[in-house]
Parts: C-alpha cells; sequence; structure tokens
C-alpha cells in the first residue's frame, strides 16, 4: 500500500497499514512543523534518512526539550509524550507505529487544524 497524503508543512505517504504497524515516509519542509500533539495508545519511532529535523517533546506543553536528528538519527516517541517536528532544512524520516492512524490530540497547530 502507498498512498500520498498532502499536508501544509509538506507530505506523508503510508508505506504500510496493517493490525500490527504502520510505515509512513514523511517529508517536512524547512521552516514548517506539524501539531504540537500527542497520542493515547500510538507509539512511534522516527527514523531521519536526510536533512534535519528538530523534534520538541515533553511531558508539559510549556515544559519541551528539543533534539536535533539528522541522517540515521532515530527517536522513540511513547504514547502521551507530547511533540512536535519541525523541519529544520528539508527532511525525509521514516515513522514505524502502531496503527492507531485517527489517534492524535491537537494542543498547537499553525495551520487551523487544533
Amino acid at each position: 500500500m502507498k498512498s500520498r497524503l498532502i499536508k501544509p508543512w509538506g507530505y506523508e505517504e503510508i508505506l504500510e497499514c496493517n493490525e500490527n504497524y504502520t510505515l509512513k515516509r514523511i517529508f517536512m519542509k524547512t521552516d514548517h512543523c506539524c501539531s504540537l500533539q500527542f497520542h493515547i495508545e500510538k507509539h512511534e519511532t522516527i527514523y531521519v534518512l536526510g536533512g534535519e529535523l528538530k523534534i520538541a517533546f515533553g511531558v508539559y506543553h510549556d515544559q519541551l526539550d528539543d533534539i536535533y536528528l539528522h541522517e540515521n538519527g532515530y527517536f522513540v516517541i511513547w504514547n502521551k509524550l507530547i511533540h512536535r517536528m519541525y523541519g529544520i532544512t528539508d527532511c525525509l524520516y521514516l515513522e514505524a507505529s502502531t496503527s492507531q492512524l485517527d489517534d492524535v490530540v491537537r494542543l498547537e497547530d499553525n495551520y487551523g487544524r487544533v
């Protein structure tokens, strides 16, 4: 299965989605970001293929830490961890996750999706 979903910040391609896991290839444009969000059940691992990605993360939305990932860098996002991805440069990365695709709670969004 491969389907491309256009997002305001880039796109995501669903490479595989089944009852056990989902694998996406995601492109984040320079100076763009996804929603500040968390997931009730979903667990994700981010693996950078190219470019630079910043992930802001934390237990509280007003107390976030930052990690910067480059090619071959990865980060695990447990359920309920607040997080947001930023494209420092154009960035291509993989997201492997459990399969709860609609499990997103948006706290802030630059594109009016809260």
